[in-house]
């Protein structure tokens, strides 16, 4: 299974950020081999939409569940029609994240924690 986890940065040490649609990176993960791949947010800096397209942007690289701090309305709808879970208010690096979420700790919730526009 692919896990797309928020980041500020491309590495395992980096922090998970705490914005989905804007976040910098999406370090997405595959929890058989722990093999992960960085990539750069190109909605970083969109003016409008970027919670969707940032939810389009994960359902492509196949993602079933996404680990970030705060998602937004749009964001999160896009991202349960594509069926995946998210995973919310999750703080600390990349590494500490994965780790959690591979032992259970963190569980899929339902719905938005932030309103429309926040991460502007």
């Amino acid at each position: 299974m692919i896990v797309c986890i928020t980041s500020e940065g491309d590495s395992w040490e980096s922090a998970v950020d705490q914005r989905f649609g804007r976040c910098r990176y999406f370090i997405f993960v595959d929890t058989e081999s722990t093999e992960f791949s960085a990539v750069e947010n190109p909605n970083v800096s969109g003016m409008g939409g970027v919670g969707i397209q940032s939810g389009q942007m994960v359902a492509s690289k196949q993602a079933k569940v996404v680990l970030t701090g705060k998602i937004g309305p749009n964001a999160s709808q896009t991202l349960e029609a594509a069926g995946i879970g998210v995973v919310l208010n999750v703080k600390g690096t990349v590494a500490q994240a994965f780790d959690q979420f591979k032992k259970g700790d963190l569980k899929i919730t339902e719905g938005p924690n932030a309103d429309e526009k926040a991460g502007m």
